[in-house]
């Protein structure tokens, strides 16, 4: 049993090392939700696409909702210019980038 946990436990760590990958075409900016499907980049009002996915720091999708106000993020946009794939930065993703 006690050889059980120990391998659950390695898999788990390992799973929580795991690094998110932010595409390289993806832009920067200042993000806070305005209404239902509309947020703001940079003071710019902006519609999320239907389906759109925004990831937290945790890489965990989250409602547009519960978009801390004034987070620093990368976005990609779909073909209509609406945003579809969000992610909020961690500290240090948001100095390194």
């Amino acid at each position: 049993m006690r050889a059980l946990l120990l391998i659950l436990a390695m898999f788990a760590g390992a799973a929580a090392a795991q690094l998110r990958t932010i595409p390289a075409d993806a832009q920067r900016a200042e993000m806070r939700h305005v209404q239902e499907n509309v947020v703001e980049l940079n003071g710019q009002r902006a519609q999320l696409a239907p389906g759109a996915q925004i990831r937290d720091a945790a890489n965990r999708v989250i409602v547009p909702a519960a978009l801390p106000s004034g987070s620093q993020v990368k976005y990609r946009l779909d073909a209509s210019g609406h945003v579809r794939e969000v992610w909020i930065l961690t500290p240090q993703e948001a100095a390194a980038r």
